[in-house]
């Protein structure tokens, strides 16, 4: 008997135990419920349909911290003028705009651009890093393996942070290439240049665009030592420039792509070749002048007559003869000719003299 009680009572504790917890539950259910209705917020349906469209690759290129957070910003802003997702494009944003009720802007297509030319052959190296193959690490622990302190590293950090396999290291000069297919201008590979070496730029009509790829701020004749294909800052192309396109500050050339008008003649003027026009064909060679013809002599003029130079030569010469000419020209044609009389020699003449002395003497 004792032990049935026992256990009536063990399964009474137990009951009201379970009775318990359960209407405890059942309480806080109801406080939350109550709590989620009054401080409840309202989300607008079309963030999930804007966010649908998205590409969602979350990259951040666009500014916000994800396709979520871009499709709110849509849904907020009162238009789309400064809102662009990089990876969609205009096709995107124009669906974007169907839903809202709004006009998307075209927006220009940009691309990655990576501003050195440092190859290998134009920029030897001076030293060896051995370690963690990683540009943040090697910016902050010197300046590299060549002279250049603010050329490219060839870590790769640009190839790891790209999510869409657009750009990548070339062995032969160790610099990163941006494949044009392939890059949606999300602006992560920017980011993860310690160097600053990649800009996000127009992509231009066909392609093409004007860029000064170095961005040493060192002084030309350093620069110069460190890569022969660095800009030295001499101003060339900025004197050249008729649209104002182009500035230099601080050693540097930098070209304005929303001012420049692709006429390249900042191409032909620069010295080292920093300056690369890209995706132009290729420059038509001007066709050879053709060698003047050996200059005739010139047929002498009515003005002018050689009889007339070489009496004035003559003149010079013999003053006699020049005079007697000049008596000749002025003669009457019925006049009887003059005999001319030569003059006689110095020793003639004292001889002559000398004989009339003695004459009269005899």
């Amino acid at each position: 008997m004792l032990g049935q009680l026992i256990k009536i009572q063990q399964m009474d504790i137990l009951i009201i135990s379970l009775i318990s917890l359960g209407v405890t539950g059942l309480l806080a259910a109801l406080i939350l419920y109550v709590v989620a209705q009054v401080f409840k917020v309202e989300e607008d349906p079309r963030i999930d349909q804007v966010a649908e469209v998205l590409p969602g690759a979350n990259c951040g290129g666009c500014g916000f911290a994800g396709c979520r957070a871009l499709a709110e910003a849509c849904v907020k802003a009162d238009n789309l003028d400064n809102i662009l997702c990089p990876v969609g494009g205009s096709e995107v944003m124009k669906q974007v705009a169907g839903i809202l009720g709004m006009e998307a802007v075209a927006a220009e297509p940009k691309i990655a651009v990576v501003r050195c030319n440092g190859t290998c052959e134009a920029r030897p190296r001076t030293s060896k890093y051995d370690g963690a193959q990683n540009c943040q690490i090697v910016h902050n622990l010197y300046g590299g393996e060549t002279g250049c302190p603010f050329g490219c590293l060839g870590c790769g950090d640009c190839v790891r942070a790209c999510q869409f396999g657009a750009i990548s290291i070339n062995p032969e000069t160790g610099l990163p290439e941006v494949d044009e297919e392939k890059c949606t201008a999300c602006g992560a590979c920017a980011k993860a240049c310690p160097r600053n070496i990649i800009e996000l730029r127009k992509k231009g009509p066909k392609g093409r665009r004007m860029v000064v790829e170095c961005v040493n701020k060192d002084k030309g004749a350093v620069a110069r030592k460190a890569c022969q294909n660095a800009c030295i800052g001499c101003g060339k192309c900025q004197k050249v420039c008729e649209f104002d396109a182009i500035t230099v500050e601080n050693n540097v050339a930098y070209i304005d792509f929303t001012k420049c008008r692709l006429c390249r003649k900042c191409e032909a003027e620069c010295p080292t070749g920093a300056i690369h026009a890209v995706n132009f064909p290729p420059r038509k060679e001007k066709p050879a002048e053709p060698k003047p013809a050996p200059a005739k002599p010139a047929e002498p003029k009515a003005e002018v007559k050689p009889a007339d130079a070489k009496v004035e030569v003559k003149a010079e010469a013999k003053p006699a003869e020049a005079v007697e000419t000049k008596q000749a020209e002025a003669k009457p044609v019925n006049q009887e000719p003059k005999v001319e009389v030569q003059p006689k020699p110095e020793a003639e003449v004292k001889q002559v003299a000398e004989d009339k002395q003695q004459t009269p003497q005899q």
